[in-house]
């Protein structure tokens, strides 16, 4: 079973995920220039949002500094162990064949205290207790610690952003955990142009009986775009189950994830822009096929409608090739809505409406496979 979500969401004067040169990122589709949000940024805002969804203990960190975790929660256990923590953590990455390195630290730092991992590594609580606990039980036996070991319990139990969202070990394939979501780019439904906001800021110390010292205590210039996003994800609902092994926890993961993509926003500029709107209309397909994205609609760029306005016209350009692309191939099994903006209601004509929070629910509830719901 594959969960589509797809997400018709405006914004306002706003910069959420800028490049390089501080520009609101963009890309070509059928020939316009789009505005872009990629999908590195949505992921990490999901990510920030499922703080506010779901216990701590289900989720897991992806650090460079997965040593010097472990080193705490070993001195968390056994405070005993506290001197030898840091090379108890060190020597059970390395013994997994994870390579470990000296960062570079500041002149008044010990850099021997913790060593790091080379990239980013995913690890879930429940795992760095679990390498903490081995390490603990390796130093008061004085057995000697294994490849296999080591490896076990770094590919224990998954946390559930690490189940949705994968890890990949370049050292070791053996430690990879296959992503079982996968989240694309948002794109604008229309061609955009990219503004500047010509800005001043005032000295609060600035003399005013000065007329030398009359002018702005600094100046300059802010990028930003407008747009109507469609946004896409989808959820492989066996690869999930895979990775976490349990039927609740699968539930918990699927309602979690629906609701934190659905209300979560990326945080570039946005004290800036406080851009923090929430999308007209979600639509929600589940199939036993294979994902399908629905970003298409807008190959042929949508137009202002008579208000002005792209919700609307967005909303039906979805809706007009979601029916010809199920008459042409397989409908979804399964089809929910949920509408916030009266520019977005022909949305219902595809599925049941139901509200955000029934909706992530009924997800759930539904996707599960047959044999594991009875």
């Amino acid at each position: 079973m594959f969960i589509d979500i797809s997400v018709i969401q405006p914004l306002p004067s706003s910069n959420p995920n800028r490049d390089d040169t501080g520009s609101p990122k963009s890309a070509v589709f059928g020939g316009v220039r789009r505005h872009r949000v990629s999908s590195q940024a949505w992921k990490r805002a999901v990510r920030t949002r499922f703080d506010q969804e779901i216990d701590h203990a289900y989720l897991g960190v992806r650090t460079k500094r997965a040593v010097e975790l472990v080193a705490q929660k070993i001195e968390e256990l056994a405070p005993d162990l506290a001197d030898d923590a840091a090379s108890m953590a060190e020597s059970v990455f390395s013994v997994a064949g994870i390579k470990v390195e000296t960062p570079k630290v500041k002149k008044d730092e010990d850099p021997a205290k913790y060593k790091q991992v080379t990239y980013l590594f995913f690890l879930s609580n429940a795992q760095i207790e679990a390498v903490a606990q081995l390490a603990i039980d390796k130093k008061q036996s004085g057995e000697k610690l294994s490849k296999k070991e080591a490896q076990s319990v770094i590919d224990g139990r998954n946390s559930i952003d690490l189940a949705l969202f994968g890890r990949m070990v370049a050292d070791d394939p053996s430690l990879n955990v296959d992503a079982s979501c996968q989240v694309a780019h948002a794109i604008s439904t229309h061609a955009v142009e990219t503004e500047f906001d010509y800005f001043t800021a005032v000295d609060d110390q600035k003399r005013l009986d000065d007329s030398a010292d009359a002018g702005a205590g600094m100046i300059g210039t802010v990028e930003f775009v407008s747009s109507c996003l469609y946004r896409y994800a989808t959820i492989n609902v066996k690869q999930l189950l895979e990775n976490l092994e349990d039927e609740q926890d699968v539930r918990v993961a699927i309602e979690a994830f629906v609701r934190a993509f659905v209300m979560s926003m990326p945080s570039g500029k946005a004290n800036t822009f406080a851009n923090h709107s929430l999308p007209s209309g979600v639509y929600v397909a589940l199939r036993d096929d294979q994902p399908i994205s629905l970003a298409a609609a807008f190959e042929k760029p949508v137009r202002p409608g008579p208000g002005y306005g792209y919700v609307e016209g967005s909303a039906q350009a979805l809706v007009d090739y979601a029916q010809a692309l199920y008459a042409a191939y397989d409908a979804p099994d399964k089809q929910y809505v949920c509408v916030a903006d009266q520019a977005a209601s022909c949305l219902e004509t595809l599925g049941e409406k139901v509200a955000l929070k029934d909706l992530a629910k009924a997800v759930a509830e539904a996707s599960l496979p047959r044999s594991e719901q009875a």
